[in-house]
């Protein structure tokens, strides 16, 4: 009877769906989705991990991830927001469990880049532009300068701050439009 969903702006049949349904689930949604989830529902989930995957495609103001996270805790009613960091033009992604703070896979590859010099690369803790390289494109390699701005940890892991000012929005779910 259960197994998930597509929503596509049907936030009352997602609730009723989630709300039915007993089992643990993971609600996978774009930023600016959940946002309007939980602002105008408040749903106060259970026996659910919540993770965005990023972006506000000119549909909500930008805001920075720790303070979309807070937003979304308090209206959905969970205690953190897990994220997905990949484009579609990669093979791999970047996963959050918590706190804003991304792992790669180990044949991806993140740099952070002065983005008034896109050939010198930020040290750990300064915040700049993200760059990813990704092997996993089989007889490939994917480079991406992207208009993101993070910093690196030094510990290999990174954090999403938000978007360089005046940026492009992008992103493949703008093809539903």
């Amino acid at each position: 009877r259960y197994g998930g969903g597509f929503y596509l702006n049907d936030y009352e049949r997602l609730i009723a769906d989630m709300a039915a349904d007993p089992r643990e689930k993971i609600l996978l949604g774009v930023s600016y989705a959940l946002w309007d989830l939980a602002e105008i529902y408040a749903p106060h989930l259970t026996n659910t991990i919540v993770m965005e995957t990023g972006g506000m495609k000119g549909r909500r103001e930008e805001i920075s991830k720790s303070r979309l996270h807070e937003i979304l805790c308090g209206g959905l009613g969970v205690e953190q927001i897990h994220s997905e960091y990949g484009m579609a033009e990669l093979m791999s992604q970047a996963y959050s469990y918590g706190r804003g703070v991304f792992m790669t896979p180990p044949w991806m590859s993140v740099r952070i880049r002065d983005i008034n010099d896109p050939f010198t690369t930020m040290p750990a803790g300064r915040s700049g532009g993200v760059d990813i390289i990704d092997l996993g494109n089989l007889y490939s390699c994917a480079f991406i300068e992207t208009q993101d701005m993070g910093k690196m940890l030094d510990d290999g892991r990174f954090e999403l701050s938000g978007r360089i000012d005046r940026s492009q929005i992008r992103g493949c779910n703008l093809l539903i439009q």
